[in-house]
């Protein structure tokens, strides 16, 4: 690098420096609607699961400072649900985001640097990779928590249609009520949708709140539609009175055909990937073989 791409460089790193100490220095503007969510009680909202043991604390930390100076449109799109499903708090997300947006900026750079040795570049090259980097850093946890939200609702359907078959079997063997039914079928299991359905139970007995009405919250703030359908069915039950097991035997083996249609719309789009190597493979074994002779064609 030449030295007025140097001087470029340090007044650009100066410049930024005396812009975050400004954004620091200036107070926040926190949202009104959000302030006023916060300072008022929540009715029949299950709160989030306890943070998993051992978690960073930088990031939280990171993610704290976040939210404390950075404009709140930035998480007012936040998926709330796919963090209440995988028991994630907000800040600990924005947490991750930072961290990633951080190493960007600094590793892209020193890339940049690396690479500048042998292969002169202008510094617009290595300032837009480093904006890139940072944008593509800021959604990366975004897309990471969406495909661990995937592979968690289909390990819940598939602990759901269990715990329906044994919902139904406590009310037409063991004569339960409908909160006995839920409750009892719940301590059966020691996966984690079982125990997520049973603390929700456990607070409703607490709260006063009706067993479907715990369900209903649950499969609203983590977006489990199949739940909320169970609650439904329950809600009939208990309020009504209605004979449910056909309905849940029914509604079980909906489930499992709907997992069985899923299972086999992977499987089949696995098998056509594995499509593409195959016919790689041929073509170059075709010009293994194919390649020599017509060398020799041609010099003859």
């Amino acid at each position: 690098m030449s030295t007025l791409q140097l001087w470029m460089v340090a007044g650009g790193l100066v410049g930024a420096g005396l812009a975050c100490l400004v954004w620091w220095l200036v107070p926040a503007h926190p949202e009104p609607v959000q302030a006023l969510e916060r300072l008022s009680s929540p009715v029949r909202r299950t709160p989030v699961p306890a943070p998993v043991p051992g978690r960073s604390g930088l990031e939280e930390r990171l993610g704290l400072w976040a939210m404390r100076r950075l404009p709140a449109r930035l998480w007012a799109n936040a998926p709330r649900r796919d963090l209440a499903l995988m028991g994630k708090p907000l800040h600990v997300f924005y947490g991750e985001k930072v961290v990633f947006v951080a190493t960007a900026a600094v590793s892209v750079p020193l890339l940049s640097a690396v690479f500048s040795r042998t292969l002169p570049m202008p510094v617009a090259v290595p300032a837009g990779a480093t904006l890139l980097g940072m944008f593509l850093a800021w959604f990366l946890p975004d897309g990471n928590l969406s495909d661990a939200t995937k592979k968690a609702r289909v390990e819940f359907r598939r602990a759901l249609g269990s715990y329906v078959d044994l919902v139904a079997l406590e009310r037409n063997a063991g004569g339960s009520g409908t909160r006995q039914a839920l409750e009892n079928a719940a301590r059966v299991g020691d996966s984690w949708p079982f125990a997520r359905i049973g603390d929700a139970l456990a607070r409703s007995r607490y709260s006063g709140d009706t067993a479907w009405d715990a369900l209903h919250d649950l499969a609203a703030e983590q977006g489990l539609a199949d739940l909320d359908d169970l609650a439904d069915i329950m809600r009939l039950a208990g309020e009504e009175g209605s004979q449910v097991v056909d309905t849940l035997r029914s509604r079980s083996a909906e489930l499992r055909h709907a997992i069985l249609a899923e299972d086999q719309a992977s499987a089949n789009i696995v098998g056509e990937r594995m499509v593409i190597p195959s016919i790689l493979m041929a073509f170059t074994f075709v010009a293994i073989l194919l390649v020599p002779a017509l060398l020799r064609l041609g010099a003859g």
